[in-house]
């Protein structure tokens, strides 16, 4: 076993109210807030920390950016991600991919955040997708 363990990502962002209620709308989670510039949607796997950019200040000048990352995809994964599309398509103002069967097994639906990081919500489909995440 790896001794290194992902344990979380963390967004920066110049309005963090507005972001925090976006994830709390997609995943249909309550955020724990620690300050008034960071909070974080917990699931059994993963934490997903939001911090605004006052935050930045421990970290250095030029450290982060909010809204400009264009590498980086966030992946949930979502028992159907048919029903979340009906619930997502009106949560975003940028669906960038419907509901997708991807050659790998997993049914994919993209879509951006209001600071444009693109997230991935995805149900596996066939048997191998399926055995991975079980």
């Amino acid at each position: 076993m790896n001794k290194t363990n992902l344990v979380s990502l963390r967004i920066i962002t110049s309005d963090i109210k507005r972001l925090v209620k976006f994830y709390e709308q997609a995943t249909e989670a309550t955020a724990k807030w620690s300050t008034d510039d960071f909070a974080e949607i917990l699931s059994n796997s993963f934490t997903l920390a939001i911090g605004s950019n006052r935050t930045l200040a421990f970290f250095g000048e030029g450290t982060a950016e909010p809204a400009a990352n264009r590498s980086v995809i966030i992946e949930f994964l979502v028992e159907n991600v048919d029903d979340d599309y009906e619930r997502i398509k009106d949560l975003t103002h940028e669906i960038v991919q419907k509901p997708t069967t991807m050659p790998w097994g997993n049914r994919s639906l993209l879509f951006r955040d209001p600071d444009g990081n693109l997230i991935n919500f995805f149900t596996p489909v066939n048997e191998q997708a399926k055995n991975k995440f079980a």
